[in-house]
């Protein structure tokens, strides 16, 4: 980071969110200052939360070389981040950076092998077989590529960390009880055009709109880690889970299959299946049902990515 963008963050530190602020902004020249400024406008922690000032920060910084700044400014221009979603200007940015950045090339590696529509949705709608009719679940055999999961599973592992929840008496983070796993999320500004494409296909798999589901979430078991049984629907939610889809990353493990105690039901999957299932019944509520869990592993290391799909759309300005 430049002298300028560390003096705003010691600044910050002090108390002095205003001045920080202020710094950064009179410096639009200054790569390492757009990206900090962009970054506290997307959290919202030291100024209100801007998205489309996020977005035009982003940009700034990527236009005056900052890789990083270029990599988030192509993530929002695709998914709609601070601004409408324009998947083909996306394309253009990419094709740019990736004469120079592997990431970049990589992703439009993977994109190029997609059968997508203009705006980025799968031209065909992805198929499904019923595991239950009530509730439901489905599997869609082969709904991601070997590379594209490859692709999640890579991306994602530098960052994955031990699953934790947050303590409701005292509001720190400790070690997740239920899920003994690492995970790691792709949140807005790391959702790049190639996982927004993912996402869409998604989407379009649950018949639902793509701004309604959460950040998709890569979870790492090693042998002797398991999910226990558990509902995703959450409790007392407004803006509920109202469905899951997991799709299975690798193979070459042993155990490790997703059951439904109460259905009878133990899937076994392939690379690149991903199952669905709804969490609610029919008033919204959370289905009992539903209980699942990953059974623990006995040999390799099981990679799995979750998309958790809400009623309505999380995204705000």
């Amino acid at each position: 980071m430049s002298e300028t963008s560390d003096r705003a963050e010691a600044l910050a530190g002090e108390g002095r969110a205003e001045e920080a602020i202020a710094l950064l902004r009179a410096t639009p020249n200054d790569p390492d200052s757009c990206l900090r400024l962009g970054a506290w406008l997307l959290s919202g922690q030291r100024i209100r939360r801007d998205l489309a000032a996020s977005r035009a920060a982003f940009a700034a910084a990527g236009q005056l070389g900052h890789r990083e700044g270029a990599a988030i400014h192509r993530a929002f221009t695709a998914s709609g981040v601070g601004g409408p979603a324009d998947f083909p200007a996306a394309m253009v940015l990419l094709r740019a950076a990736a004469r120079a950045d592997a990431a970049a090339a990589r992703q439009l590696e993977i994109i190029g092998q997609m059968a997508l529509a203009p705006d980025g949705r799968p031209m065909v709608v992805p198929s499904s077989r019923s595991l239950s009719e009530s509730p439901r679940v489905a599997i869609f055999e082969r709904l991601l590529s070997g590379e594209e999961c490859r692709y999640l599973s890579d991306t994602a592992a530098p960052r994955l960390r031990p699953s934790v929840v947050i303590d409701p008496r005292t509001g720190e983070s400790r070690p997740d009880p239920v899920r003994i796993s690492r995970a790691a999320a792709f949140p807005f500004a790391l959702e790049d055009p190639a996982v927004h494409a993912i996402n869409l296909r998604l989407a379009a798999a649950s018949r639902t709109r793509v701004e309604q589901g959460e950040p998709l979430t890569i979870i790492d078991y090693r042998p002797g880690e398991r999910y226990r049984p558990h509902l995703d629907a959450l409790p007392g939610a407004a803006n509920q889970r109202e469905i899951t889809i997991i799709v299975y990353l690798n193979d070459g493990y042993r155990g490790g299959e997703t059951r439904f105690p109460d259905l009878g039901l133990t899937i076994t999957p392939r690379q690149g299946d991903a199952i669905l299932f709804r969490n609610v019944r029919a008033d919204g509520l959370p289905d009992p049902r539903t209980i699942h869990e990953g059974l623990p592993v006995l040999s390799g290391e099981k990679r799995i990515a979750t998309r958790w799909i809400r009623s309505a759309p999380l995204l705000s300005a």
